[in-house]
């Protein structure tokens, strides 16, 4: 056993990280039963494809809202005590929708309220958790650091939370947001035994809310690397957000799947990105970033085609697979990268503004995917992500080439 440990936590990581590691890993089994129960509950209450894009618009939305006054109170107050606090918000507002489905008093719009609630909580506590690994990790570590963690996300979050969602929403409706809830907690309590040290801010230190936003801004602006990843994750997310926010009608009406089949589409995209996990230090090791990059933005605009063009699943389920390979890999370098370029004291407030543009594509590509599929079917957002994702490769193009110097000396804060 302790073999085996020291396989997928080295010792050198330390014992801080073996209590993230442990907590992220418990939580995200949950998560994973929410993703495919989520969008089961919405259709259950509703088949009107703007309502259902809607719904994945609110849990993409509190980022965009709230994200940057997160970031600068990750910056400012005790990171440990933003994720334990959130963390019982939203168990409280599982527990809500756990009734409300239990005693059938659920309607669409109490599952979009509590959608967006749990979808600020995470929030919240996800740019908080985003600049722990520095803190407690050596920043030579990092990269390995990243690839436990988001392993963890591939194999339970991806792999097989999923499946056990929709198992349990075959069963019975509540049973998945109960079973999310407990196993949020039992995350919480392992994330307790984390011990953080300072995060360089001074305590004495008196500034405005807002000036601590616009420096991360500025930060982000002088700093080539962030700045190129934070543009390319905004512009293709508002092609992938509008593919993806129709993803549960795509999947039943035009491959037709049921719910089990629908969860094993993120099941069959979570098996390549295993593939990503296996070949990602020997890939790094011949292949330039910025050229990564560039494949990867590729395969996901031929992604967007392939889709648009099949009825097949068993065409489709073999893209899925690419593009779970894809997202791994861009994923892990990407924050890598911000990890190892940002000063400790800055992590949340950059973090935050990265995380606006993941939101922020995806909250406008939600809103276009859902007009699109209401009026011209569930395929027509697939069209414009492959459009849209073709134009805006040749505009960042170049760009691109910014990340090659991504390991260069942190920029002063």
């Amino acid at each position: 056993m302790s073999r085996i440990l020291d396989t997928v936590a080295p010792r050198r990581l330390g014992v801080p990280f073996r209590w993230v590691l442990a907590s992220s890993w418990v939580s995200q089994v949950g998560d994973g039963i929410a993703l495919a129960a989520g969008p089961l509950l919405v259709a259950s209450q509703t088949d009107e494809a703007f309502l259902v894009a809607l719904a994945a618009l609110l849990q993409w939305a509190p980022p965009l809202l709230f994200g940057l006054y997160a970031g600068a109170l990750t910056d400012r107050l005790d990171r440990k005590l933003i994720v334990a606090g959130v963390n019982l918000v939203r168990i409280a507002v599982l527990m809500l929708l756990t009734l409300s489905v239990a005693t059938d008093m659920v309607s669409i719009w109490l599952v979009l309220l509590a959608l967006f609630l749990i979808g600020t909580a995470e929030m919240f506590a996800d740019n908080a958790a985003s600049t722990l690994l520095p803190m407690i990790v050596h920043r030579d570590d990092l990269a390995i650091a990243n690839a436990r963690i988001t392993t963890g996300f591939i194999t339970v979050n991806q792999l097989a939370g999923p499946p056990v969602g929709a198992a349990l929403f075959a069963a019975g409706m509540a049973w998945p947001f109960a079973t999310q809830a407990l196993l949020v907690l039992v995350g919480l309590s392992l994330f307790t035994q984390v011990r953080l040290p300072p995060h360089g801010r001074d305590p004495a230190a008196r500034t405005h809310i807002r000036h601590d936003i616009a420096e991360g801004f500025r930060w982000v602006r002088r700093h080539a690397a962030v700045r190129t990843l934070v543009l390319t994750i905004f512009t293709f997310n508002i092609t992938f957000g509008a593919a993806w926010s129709v993803l549960v009608l795509y999947a039943t009406e035009r491959l037709g799947l049921g719910a089990v089949g629908f969860g094993l589409v993120t099941t069959v995209t979570a098996v390549g990105g295993l593939l990503g996990t296996l070949t990602y230090g020997w890939l790094t090791r011949r292949v330039s970033l910025g050229d990564i990059m560039r494949v990867g933005l590729v395969l996901e605009t031929l992604v967007h085609l392939a889709l648009a063009l099949t009825t097949s699943p068993w065409v489709a389920m073999p893209v899925f697979f690419v593009f779970g390979t894809h997202a791994f890999v861009w994923g892990t370098t990407s924050t890598t990268v911000r990890q190892r370029a940002v000063p400790l004291e800055l992590q949340g407030r950059v973090g935050s503004v990265n995380l606006v543009g993941v939101f922020g594509g995806l909250v406008v590509g939600a809103g276009i995917g859902g007009l699109l599929a209401q009026h011209h079917g569930v395929t027509a957002p697939f069209w414009f992500a492959f459009a849209g994702s073709a134009v805006f490769l040749v505009l960042i193009w170049r760009q691109l080439t910014h990340i090659a110097h991504a390991d260069e000396a942190p920029v002063p804060g």
